[in-house]
């Protein structure tokens, strides 16, 4: 097979995403604003962290994002890789982040990482990643791309702000490396990065400095990383990635690398990790996951999760994993401090997340499940606490084959038993 083709990409080229439109009818003044509101609310709610290049982001990136508002969306990709069968809570800020460019007008990709799985990424990681068979892999990112799909489906049945919006879209990696030659890719994209470059990315410092050490598969990761972005360029007009802080020094060599062959300028916006209390970061590696996948976290306890959260980090959460006007958390902030005993802002956060990731039947099902473990709910005066509890006759089944079930304090049912 031929190396893969490395082109410039003409500035201002118009693309399109099958069967979404992009194009907002706003008038110029609404389309600046709009624009530079959307960085300046999510840093302002801290979703957005860092910006790459500094000196380019204070600027460009405004301006570019500007032209997409209007008549010309932009595309904003992230990378997620299938080491699991599922997508965590983790995943969910840059998630976020996708969706609240979605709802801006701008075009965004959801990139599962079906080729640069089989590597590991060694950002963040104090030990090389367990390697994956091919077929385990192809399995993790068909299922990756359902929970993408589905979170993003329930996104714009649930949530829409009656502005219209850009176009959701799911890829895998693998479509552009399977088929390739080691030589032939090392050929066209090696000689473009420098290894001084290379070695001096704090994860790669990091890793080397191990006991362990660092493979070169887990080296070549960000070459890898780097030409995604370059690919989503070229085909996509994809100017901006999205990533976890841990991500920065891959995003800066795809910067590196794209502006090096076509003289274009692109950009990398990073998002703050999810840690525990103890301030691990939360994934399957550290064995604190919360997935999202309701089969590993049922809806129950996603919710639970979230409606545990301690005083000193639930604003923050608001800020972060809703899409709650600031205005409106300042206010349900307000209730808590006259009332904290209600965990009103905790409840409201649970709801929140648990509607966007299972939608409104998986969030009814986590507060029926809530009230039954809390002891809202008793048979024949008698309090159940466990859902998978066993109806037994003559105990929760009368001889006359009658039941009495009270839900909360005032609900009452009889319930007649047709068999036994």
């Amino acid at each position: 097979m031929a190396a893969p083709m490395l082109r410039r990409f003409p500035r201002g080229r118009r693309f399109g995403t099958p069967g979404v439109s992009g194009v907002l009818l706003l008038g110029q003044r609404e389309a600046r604003s709009g624009a530079q509101g959307l960085l300046a609310v999510q840093k302002a709610r801290g979703l957005f962290k860092e910006f790459f290049p500094e000196k380019g982001t204070k600027v460009e990136l405004p301006e570019l994002l500007d032209r997409g508002s209007g008549s010309f969306p932009q595309t904003v990709y992230c990378g997620f890789d299938p080491t699991a069968d599922s997508l965590h809570v983790g995943h969910l800020l840059t998630l976020l982040g996708l969706f609240h460019f979605q709802r801006a007008g701008h075009n965004v990709i959801a990139l599962v990482g079906g080729a640069t799985a089989r590597l590991g990424d060694p950002s963040g990681r104090p030990k090389e990643r367990e390697a994956l068979a091919p077929e385990q892999v192809r399995g993790n990112a068909r299922a990756l791309r359902r929970g993408l799909e589905a979170v993003a489906a329930n996104h714009q049945r649930l949530f829409a702000n009656g502005r219209p919006w850009g176009s959701f879209t799911v890829l895998d990696n693998a479509a552009w490396y399977q088929g390739q030659h080691l030589v032939d890719f090392l050929a066209a994209v090696g000689g473009h990065f420098r290894m001084g470059t290379l070695l001096s990315r704090a994860s790669v410092q990091a890793r080397l400095q191990s006991a362990g050490g660092m493979s070169l598969a887990e080296f070549l990761y960000q070459v890898l990383q780097a030409y995604d972005f370059y690919y989503l360029f070229q085909h996509y007009g994809c100017r901006v990635q999205l990533g976890g802080s841990d991500q920065l020094g891959n995003i800066t060599s795809g910067y590196e690398f794209i502006h090096k062959l076509t003289g274009e300028d692109v950009f990398g916006i990073t998002v703050p990790l999810v840690t525990s209390t103890t301030g691990a970061k939360l994934g399957k590696s550290a064995g604190n996951a919360v997935w999202l996948n309701r089969e590993k976290t049922s809806p129950f306890e996603l919710y639970q999760f979230f409606v545990r959260q301690q005083d000193n980090l639930v604003e923050r959460y608001l800020k972060l994993f809703t899409f709650l006007p600031l205005p409106e958390i300042d206010h349900i902030m307000q209730l808590h401090d006259k009332e904290p005993e209600k965990r009103g802002p905790q409840k409201r956060l649970a709801a929140e997340v648990t509607k966007l990731v299972h939608g409104q039947e998986g969030l009814d099902s986590a507060k029926r499940y809530r009230m039954i473990t809390e002891g809202g709910v008793s048979i024949n005066h008698r309090q159940v606490t466990n859902p998978e509890s066993v109806l037994v006759v003559g105990q929760h089944i009368l001889k006359n084959g009658l039941s009495l079930l009270k839900i909360g304090k005032r609900n009452f049912y009889i319930i007649k038993w047709l068999q036994l």
